[in-house]
């Protein structure tokens, strides 16, 4: 029985390495797969899905206008699928999540996100808090914050390290913008910052 996956952490927990790692040990075995990540993060050089130690892949890119089961329905009818993958996984619409949840239960097809479960103030992405209530399987990667425990939020920093309270709860960014923190320094910083 195919199965919806969600692998969650804060930022440079391997996320990305992981889903890239897992997609290789299909493809090695000539199984097909389908990789998916936001179209709003325009960060990687070519239209796919790049982790922070190098590693890459091409990957389709949704919206919140695309139609995941349309889209991966039409392919497996092309050249059956092993697995979908979903990179950025935080950014999928709660409809878009249960579509990935349809894939697995309808058309046997193992779905695998991989995101964030929070933002910079600490609160649900719409997507990943829908992964949580209905994905078959929940895991959490690990990162590392400055004090040595784990790292399980994003804290968003200005141009000079300072921490940022408020604004849109999506900016793309990377070591440049974000810093995975434990609770405690999440909360220190947090209330240390201006106020906005």
């Amino acid at each position: 029985m195919a199965k919806l996956y969600f692998y969650y952490a804060s930022m440079n927990a391997g996320k990305s390495t992981t889903l890239l790692q897992a997609d290789f040990n299909y493809r090695e075995r000539g199984m097909a797969t389908m990789l998916w990540t936001a179209a709003l993060d325009s960060r990687t050089s070519h239209a796919g899905i790049e982790s922070r130690i190098g590693l890459g892949a091409e990957a389709h890119r949704f919206d919140a206008a695309t139609d995941l089961w349309a889209r991966v329905s039409a392919a497996n009818a092309v050249e059956p699928l092993a697995c979908v993958m979903v990179d950025e996984a935080q950014f999928l619409s709660p409809a878009q999540v249960w579509q990935l949840a349809r894939i697995a239960d309808e058309a046997g097809i193992p779905v695998l996100c991989y995101g964030l479960r929070t933002d910079f103030q600490g609160e649900l992405f719409p997507g990943s808090a829908v992964l949580l209530g209905i994905a078959d399987s929940l895991v959490e990667l690990k990162a590392v914050c400055h004090c040595g425990r784990k790292a399980t939020m994003n804290l968003r920093i200005d141009a000079d390290g300072a921490a940022v309270k408020a604004g849109a709860q999506t900016e793309i960014g990377g070591n440049d913008r974000y810093v995975a923190l434990c609770r405690r320094h999440f909360s220190e910083a947090l209330a240390g910052a201006a106020a906005p």
